[in-house]
């Protein structure tokens, strides 16, 4: 039984012919040591620029705004390029031009300037991603603009009409 006894002894403190296990996770397989590291990600920003498939420029015209100074088509450009707003959110917006107060411009445009200064820091990695992304808003602005085509198209064609009502004494 002593025999049994020193053996037990022996497991529970550990062999006394091997060497006890070096470094803060006790030589447990994979927990540092000369393990070959993952080579570091490149973080390099990659420059990427929101807006440049509006190269070929914006088609919506926006409503009259007489109580706030801006330019026109900076603030669309920076409106259509993001890519934090769904079509509903710039819609929304779009309409709302005329009513809004000269701050409320300004940090709608501060907020779309830092959107773009911070998709512009992220790494190369990210590319294929933001281009997914605009590719879908720039689509979505295209909508935007046809819509606003058509509604523009209605409303002449409802003047016309009324023009002529009014000629014929209607």
């Amino acid at each position: 039984m002593d025999q049994q006894n020193n053996s037990n002894a022996q497991n529970q403190q550990g062999n006394p012919q091997e060497p006890k296990p070096n470094g803060p996770l006790g030589g447990m397989p994979g927990a540092g040591g000369s393990q070959p590291q993952p080579p570091k990600e490149d973080t390099t920003p990659a420059n990427f620029q929101l807006g440049a498939l509006f190269a070929d420029g914006i088609k919506i015209t926006l409503q009259e705004h007489p109580d706030t100074q801006f330019d026109d088509e900076e603030f669309l450009t920076l409106l259509a390029s993001s890519i934090s707003l769904s079509k509903a959110e710039k819609k929304r917006i779009l309409d709302a031009v005329p009513k809004l107060k000269q701050w409320q411009v300004d940090e709608l445009m501060t907020i779309f300037n830092e959107e773009k200064k911070k998709f512009a820091q992220l790494s190369k990695k990210h590319v294929p991603q933001l281009e997914k992304l605009a590719k879908q808003h720039y689509e979505d602005w295209k909508d935007l603009e046809m819509q606003q085509a058509q509604e523009g198209k209605k409303e002449e064609e409802e003047k016309k009409a009324d023009e002529i009502r009014k000629s014929l004494g209607l």
